[in-house]
């Protein structure tokens, strides 16, 4: 009778613990989301994305704004996608005809995402550099980046420094178009004198902003 009862009680214990790592898995797994193409040649294309501390996805409504800014600007434009997370702007970029996109992205995990992500949609037009964005635009660049997109993770004082590099380490064309989204509270970010604000709405607590580079 007592095997009997501690041969139940080890089913008991095993079916609570299968379906707690049932449960788990579902868990994690919901997690995870997915970022949506909005138009060009891989347009509807879901692609999915890590759930990663920080990364926060530029939402459809903010993005088809924002490449409708650029729209005229993007075929063979050379990008730059800082803080590239789920590479929600830098794909999009590439879906509507950008000639090449650099994503740099800090995070193992989303960055391997990207590469994954790059590889399902069979482009050769773009490089994931998982690194420190601003380490990364510390060396001195080739003045060759028609569009940045400079979104960092909301408050921890990234965006003045970023902005600043590409300015200062030549990153950008003459004529560069640089595409900011903040938080709204941040109105104090000392970003370089030289680019004048084009465009800027507001969309809750986010703040995003397209400016046109001038020459000093």
């Amino acid at each position: 009778m007592i095997f009997y009862h501690l041969i139940a009680g080890l089913k008991i214990t095993m079916g609570t613990n299968q379906r707690l790592r049932s449960k788990q898995k579902q868990n994690n797994s919901q997690k995870d989301g997915q970022i949506r193409i909005i138009s060009g040649q891989w347009r509807g294309r879901k692609l999915p994305v890590k759930d990663v501390l920080g990364l926060r996805p530029t939402t459809d409504r903010v993005k088809e704004t924002v490449f409708n800014w650029l729209n005229m600007y993007l075929r063979d434009a050379n990008c730059l996608d800082c803080f590239a997370g789920s590479g929600s702007l830098g794909l999009e970029a590439l879906s509507r005809y950008a000639s090449y996109v650099t994503l740099i992205e800090k995070d193992k995990v989303a960055a391997k995402q990207l590469e994954v992500n790059l590889a399902t949609l069979k482009s050769s037009q773009a490089k994931v550099y998982q690194q420190d964005c601003l380490q990364f635009l510390d060396k001195v660049g080739d003045q060759g980046i028609d569009i940045a997109f400079v979104d960092p993770p909301f408050r921890q004082n990234l965006l003045a420094d970023c902005c600043n590099k590409l300015e200062q380490n030549q990153w950008l064309k003459e004529d560069a178009l640089i595409y900011v989204e903040k938080e709204t509270e941040l109105t104090t970010a000392q970003l370089p004198t030289n680019w004048e604000l084009l465009k800027e709405k507001t969309a809750g607590q986010v703040t995003y902003q397209l400016f046109a580079r001038q020459l000093t």
